[in-house]
């Protein structure tokens, strides 16, 4: 069905700075009669009208006394071939903002309307041209951060997710029309044997919906990038790691303790992940009320962290301050770098003496496996903890970091994979939905049922997954999941 909104919308479709080119998008039915009103062609003369779609015409803008604005290229698209399957302009013009401005604005006072964020692409779905999950794919495109989003975001453009769901609602919606039939009419429906039947199928339904669900935490991670929070007592090499990993003195590094006291936070690429790193006041006790307040900052960072990196001076002994570090970071993803290797005459701190620490504050049995000289891991039945022995000041043990990084969230694969991934929360929660909606239906089996009972969690299973492709969905979701696009998509 058409989009009944009949206004006409308009926005600058191009970056807001100055630029070679900038491009009006106009939107609606009277799209090519408002730009015809303010464009006159190499002959002064309002043409757009007479000319065939698909096309782009040369000519000027001009303001209602038909002066002349900017000289601009104009290409027609007629409905319902266009982005929106409505009549849609667009203008394209030189890219100052000034000038960009002034062309809106003379459409506007012509009769457009200013178009809200993401309605171009909005009036795209609900006038069927592309589904929900490829809408969303749309805003996943222009906001990619790397390689991996981006194609990623490509494949849910072409409908990789929406096949696979529009599939699973095809079997579910065969299940549920043939349990109405048979309960409809009895006689020329036979259900001898279909619990069994439609377990079998549910199964492998269920199984390809699992497979979607699982990808989630890793797609998150390649997407969005990874929340890592650097923690350990003053001094113990924090702001040099950071400076590090960014190239450039980002941190104040001085022998004083407390130097850095809020957080600092950087984004870093390793290959084709992406780091969301935050330095944090070293965690000790102090009287020094700003101190106090970086500290606590510390501390709640990493508790909403995705991956911890703890900063151990291996010349300074283990104190009570470790021993809180050990308790706040206790069950997080862990890397744990015992810095400062190179001043060898100095160590005080083991490998040995961090596994007594994790086993005394932690009460589980952790047991330290050498991989190499300058690299461990920490292990129980469910953690697997890198520990690397480091230098800030000669830069050893960084590739180590890289690599620990990969192999706890990406088990050691950088580029990105051919397979689909869910990356959209919405998207999870709903096939999470389809998938306890699938479980419920097989334990009904199992627990010998009447097959209405089957019947009302298929349907809940099938409207879970339509979430995600836009059916079954509320105006107030489509309105939320619009406004979060850029103007001008």
């Amino acid at each position: 069905m058409i989009y009944s909104d009949n206004d006409t919308i308009a926005a600058i479709a191009t970056a807001m700075s100055d630029a070679g080119i900038g491009i009006i998008r106009v939107s609606g039915p009277k799209a090519v009669q408002i730009v015809d009103n303010c464009y006159l062609n190499v002959g002064k003369k309002h043409d757009l009208l007479f000319h065939a779609p698909n096309t782009i015409q040369y000519g000027y803008i001009c303001n209602q006394k038909e002066e002349i604005l900017d000289e601009v290229m104009v290409s027609v698209m007629k409905a319902p071939h266009s982005y929106t399957r409505e009549d849609v302009v667009e203008v394209n013009c030189h890219g100052g903002m000034m000038i960009m401005n002034d062309v809106l604005q003379v459409l506007l006072n012509a009769g457009c309307r200013l178009a809200e964020p993401g309605e171009f692409t909005k009036r795209a779905f609900l006038n069927g041209r592309i589904d929900l999950a490829k809408a969303e794919a749309v805003m996943d495109i222009i906001s990619a951060t790397n390689e991996f989003a981006l194609h990623n975001s490509q494949k849910q453009l072409r409908g990789n997710i929406s096949r696979e769901v529009i599939a699973m609602r095809k079997e579910i919606l065969y299940e549920m029309a043939f349990i109405e039939s048979a309960l409809d009419d009895p006689e020329n429906y036979d259900l001898t044997g279909y619990p069994e039947k439609l377990r079998s199928k549910l199964a492998t339904v269920s199984s390809k919906c699992r497979k979607l669900i699982d990808t989630s935490e890793e797609g998150k991670i390649r997407k969005e990038g990874i929340r890592t929070v650097i923690v350990g007592k003053p001094n113990s090499g924090k702001s040099s790691l950071l400076n590090i990993l960014t190239g450039e003195e980002r941190a104040i590094v001085t022998e004083i303790a407390g130097t850095t006291r809020d957080v600092i936070e950087e984004t870093v690429r390793i290959d084709d992940i992406v780091l969301h790193v935050t330095d944090t006041a070293g965690i000790r006790q102090t009287q020094d009320t700003i101190e106090k307040i970086g500290v606590e900052k510390a501390k709640k960072y990493a508790e909403d962290a995705d991956l911890i990196l703890y900063m151990i001076d291996s010349t300074r002994e283990i104190d009570e301050e470790d021993t809180e570090i050990i308790r706040m970071i206790s069950g997080k993803k862990l890397i744990i770098l015992l810095n400062k290797c190179d001043l060898e005459n100095e160590i005080r701190v083991t490998e040995q003496d961090i596994v007594k620490l994790m086993n005394q504050e932690c009460g589980d049995s952790y047991e330290l496996q050498s991989v190499d000289s300058c690299f461990y891991h920490i292990e129980n039945k469910d953690q697997k903890i890198p520990m690397i022995k480091t230098s800030m000041l000669d830069q050893e043990g960084i590739d180590l970091l890289k690599k620990s990084v990969s192999e706890l969230f990406l088990h050691g694969e950088i580029v990105p994979k051919e397979e689909m991934y869910v990356t959209s929360i919405r998207h999870k929660n709903a096939l999470q939905k389809a998938y306890e909606s699938m479980m419920l239906v097989i334990k009904s089996i199992d627990d010998g049922m009447s097959e209405d009972f089957f019947a009302i969690d298929l349907m809940n299973c099938y409207q879970a997954l339509g979430e995600i492709i836009g059916e079954d969905i509320g105006e107030d979701l489509v309105d939320e999941i619009f406004s979060k696009f850029c103007m001008g998509k």
